[in-house]
């Protein structure tokens, strides 16, 4: 591959290395003229500017970082878009890494992004109290978890009440006659998974409605259809008649594999996921979930780290939580059959 450098277009456009130079990045110093012959030669050239070696000699790029759990999770992916809207607003573009929910990749990513020079960093972490996000707040670079809450007041959060949430989700169900309700999700170390747990054992304390909690290896589709295998061998009268997953994806697998099973959806057991992500509707049946607002988090996130990273003088650390409501479907609509066997 053939590149143009920066001689050649100062050369091509008979002016100095530091006037292309201002032109590309100081251009109101640089006369009408003399930067329309600049851009003129870069264009005539094909020239495109090594921006790696930019930020190396400012000390900064033009990249901010997004960190996440899992990119095959659509809820994610509304994350990401919510965020490139606004980093694009700021001439930024969006570095996504995906975790995979493990402590050791999210560090190493957390390295690569600093050897970058990254402006700043969005980030879902596997553990909030880890020292790396310490490492990085102290060495000035500007970090916002999402999804989190932050337990440090010298960085900014975004988070939805996902106590809440859990609580909307079986009130909803023990409201439609439900007696037997199981909670579906895990790990429980993920602050989310243990705080909607929390919620729906709120929700059926005082009521004569039992809750059964079985724990996943990961809030993925197989992590559902190995909670419905169990679920499947439980005798009619033990089974649980209503179903809450800690996310979509988990009862969407649920949801799969009551029907393989013969199991009817909600005749014989309704299910309620969590985030109500865009293939939530369009289940075969549709499905009953706690709405986050997703696009709005990753939005309001990225505004709080850019806020920061334009140096803002009245940036203050805030900590945003929001609150999530349930969109009822098909899937937990029909009041329960069968509720008291």
């Amino acid at each position: 591959m053939v590149t143009t450098s920066i001689k050649e277009v100062a050369r091509h456009a008979g002016v100095s290395v530091g006037t292309v130079s201002n032109v590309l990045n100081r251009p109101e110093l640089v006369a009408e003229p003399t930067r329309q012959r600049v851009v003129a030669s870069i264009d005539a050239l094909g020239f495109v500017r090594n921006e790696s070696a930019r930020a190396l000699r400012a000390g900064r790029s033009r990249t901010v970082g997004l960190v996440v759990l899992d990119v095959a999770n659509p809820f994610f992916t509304d994350i990401a878009r919510g965020a490139e809207d606004v980093a694009d607003a700021n001439d930024m573009v969006v570095t996504l890494c995906n975790s995979a929910e493990d402590l050791g990749r999210e560090t190493r990513h957390l390295a690569h992004l600093e050897e970058q020079r990254v402006r700043g960093v969005l980030i879902t972490p596997v553990d909030t109290g880890s020292t790396r996000l310490d490492q990085l707040v102290h060495r000035g670079i500007p970090l916002v978890l999402v999804d989190r809450g932050s337990p440090q007041a010298d960085r900014c959060s975004v988070a939805v009440d996902d106590v809440l949430g859990g609580r909307l989700a079986v009130e909803h169900l023990v409201a439609t006659g439900h007696q037997r309700i199981a909670f579906v999700g895990g790990p429980m170390s993920i602050p989310q998974v243990s705080d909607r747990l929390a919620g729906a054992s709120g929700a059926v304390e005082g009521t004569p409605t039992d809750l059964l909690t079985i724990e996943t290896s990961s809030l993925s589709v197989q992590g559902g259809r190995d909670a419905g295998e169990q679920l499947a061998r439980l005798a009619v009268g033990r089974r649980p008649t209503g179903v809450f997953c800690a996310n979509d994806l988990v009862a969407l697998g649920l949801l799969q594999e009551m029907t393989r099973g013969g199991i009817q959806v909600p005749a014989d057991v309704a299910i309620v996921g969590y985030d109500d992500i865009e293939y939530a509707a369009a289940a075969a049946v549709p499905l009953s979930s706690v709405r986050q607002p997703r696009e709005q988090l990753g939005r309001a996130a990225a505004e709080l780290l850019f806020d920061e990273i334009n140096g803002s003088a009245d940036h203050r650390h805030q900590h945003l939580v929001f609150e999530p409501d349930l969109v009822v479907r098909d899937s937990s609509r029909l009041p329960a059959r069968a509720t008291k066997r």
